[in-house]
């Protein structure tokens, strides 16, 4: 409904500007030295060229309304998306920027009032409100730094927007430690989650195979346990890109446009992220931050578990989940021996350990 109310307008518009066209046309044969329309024509000649005009360009309009509505919906949800991942302070300093270069352009019109023709001066008026508009933001966006900060926020609160916002997808979510690392106040700025992520969780919960439905459940438990319980404001955005398909993708152009930052456990995502230079929280890497760290040489306690996959070779887990590949371990399988490290692989995937019996 709402898109058929703006194409009629988009076409009323369009017939105004029809009968706009047809004036200025008529002003532009008097400034040469020719008779007006209103002189030379009937009345009911000039409202035939004026209906004929205005239905034209309503016809126009009307049909190319909808990609001018698409774009006009598009600009108006990134200027959303950017503002809301702006510091308040951020956006009441970058208005006042605003404001002093709409003034600016407002007292450099009083030069151009006396500039002929008028349509001339209307023009250098357009360009320099929306010139030094634009400058006045710029400027205070980019130099905002230099400025005192408003009033800090009372101790004990965290101050979102100071910090880029997070993006969430399915896997961290569904994940759950980022509930965790959350209650330790680590982690900065607004958790974003956005419709499509959430929906794909919906989707996952509503699965016919009883692993993905628990997943999903699991995920959607999470999440209303952080909205409840997290320090942290958590914000579902309706933000979404018809024209791609593929959740990590639009993730990924979501992150670019909020210039936020992606958290994730997902690998994949991870590199694909990088390559587009998005910033990305990798759970598992910040996960192998933490862990204790094992040197060449250091002995261990380790129960061989099952075989690995090269001859020989043996597995066991630390307490944290961390595997070790020991060489010579197949046939003690089952039993707890000491072993020697000898090398630790470190991977955005995970850390490895590789030991020998000692």
């Amino acid at each position: 409904m709402a898109k058929k109310i703006a194409k009629l307008i988009f076409a009323i518009a369009g017939a105004a500007a029809g009968a706009g066209l047809v004036v200025a046309v008529d002003r532009i044969i008097v400034s040469l030295g020719y008779l007006s329309l209103y002189d030379v024509m009937y009345t009911w000649g000039l409202a035939i060229i004026f209906a004929a005009a205005g239905i034209i360009f309503a016809i126009i309009f009307y049909i190319f309304s909808p990609k001018l509505i698409d774009a006009a919906a598009a600009s108006i949800r990134k200027l959303e998306t950017h503002l809301s991942s702006m510091a308040i302070d951020d956006v009441v300093y970058c208005v006042l920027g605003l404001i002093t270069g709409l003034i600016i352009a407002f007292l450099f019109s009083t030069l151009t009032s006396a500039v002929k023709p008028a349509w001339l001066g209307f023009i250098l008026d357009v360009i320099m409100y929306v010139l030094f508009a634009y400058l006045g933001w710029s400027v205070m966006s980019k130099r905002r730094g230099n400025i005192s900060s408003l009033p800090a926020v009372p101790k004990g609160k965290v101050k979102a927007g100071m910090a880029k916002p997070k993006l969430l997808d399915t896997s961290v979510i569904i994940d759950g430690r980022i509930a965790d690392i959350c209650a330790t106040g680590i982690i900065e700025g607004t958790l974003i989650v956005p419709a499509f992520v959430l929906q794909e969780l919906q989707h996952i919960a509503d699965s016919s195979d009883t692993l993905k439905r628990n997943r999903g459940r699991r995920g959607l438990d999470i999440l209303k346990s952080m909205q409840e319980n997290c320090i942290l404001p958590i914000n579902i955005v309706s933000n979404d890109y018809e024209d791609i398909t593929e959740v990590d993708s639009k993730l990924i152009r979501l992150a670019a446009d909020m210039r936020g930052v992606v958290v994730t456990n997902d690998y994949n995502l991870n590199k694909v992220a990088a390559v587009r230079n998005v910033p990305v929280l990798n759970i598992n890497e910040l996960a192998n931050a933490v862990k204790p760290v094992a040197l060449p040489g250091e002995e261990m306690l380790i129960q061989i578990v099952k075989e690995g996959k090269e001859p020989g070779q043996g597995v066991g887990y630390l307490e944290d989940g961390t595997m070790i590949v020991v060489e010579g371990g197949r046939k003690l399988m089952g039993e707890t021996v000491e072993v020697a490290v000898t090398t630790v692989l470190q991977t955005a995937a995970g850390r490895m350990i590789f030991a020998r019996i000692k």
